[in-house]
């Protein structure tokens, strides 16, 4: 199964809420997201890139999600449908975020100049990162509070924000604690590997 398939199939059988059929159409049909990388440079820096990334975080925050101890001593009970929303989504922020540029650079092997193609940004709505994919959602689903707050602070203490603000929106919704977890586990340790298989 393909990354696009794989999302599809969880969109489809997780998120059911109105405008869910408009978001995957934006999705599919005004945006580059099932193309777009994930960042430039860093984590998942390639053409379908941001897909598998959002896959990953969807896989580690279900992971998380179902450990005991988190259900038992944090009380985080999360539906499919929540999980499905905020790991899936959380980076949506990135669409039409990237353009292909290119530059010359020396190829190791042959010693000759060669024309390659690098990510560069062109961010036609700066409105921050977490924001800006809170703001996009709301534009075609209802966000519950937890659900807004986890995407809009899901890069936990590696955003720019004043540290207690993150701190306090962290203790404060749970939620928003797990889904920069499944983040950071995907972007430091499942992308980093697999950037070091490829």
């Amino acid at each position: 199964m393909s990354d696009k398939e794989k999302f599809l199939q969880i969109y489809n059988e997780k998120i059911k809420r109105d405008g869910a059929d408009r978001l995957l159409d934006f999705l599919e049909n005004k945006s580059d997201f099932f193309t777009a990388p994930a960042s430039t440079r860093y984590h998942n820096a390639y053409e379908g890139g941001l897909l598998r990334h959002s896959l990953n975080v969807y896989e580690c925050l279900c992971a998380y999600l179902a450990r005991e101890r988190v259900k038992t001593t944090y009380k985080l009970s999360v539906s499919e449908e929540t999980a499905a929303v905020t790991a899936l989504l959380h980076d949506i922020c990135k669409v039409n975020f990237y353009k292909v540029s290119y530059r010359n650079s020396k190829n190791d092997r042959t010693g000759q100049w060669e024309r390659v193609p690098f990510y560069t940004i062109n961010d036609t709505l700066p409105y921050g990162h977490g924001e800006k994919s809170v703001y996009m959602i709301s534009g075609f689903i209802k966000l519950s509070r937890e659900e807004a707050m986890a995407i809009r602070w899901h890069m936990g203490f590696s955003g720019i924000e004043d540290k207690n603000t993150i701190g306090a929106a962290l203790e404060k919704y749970p939620l928003a604690f797990a889904l920069s977890v499944a983040d950071m586990e995907a972007s430091y340790f499942l992308e980093g590997e697999e950037a070091e298989e490829n």
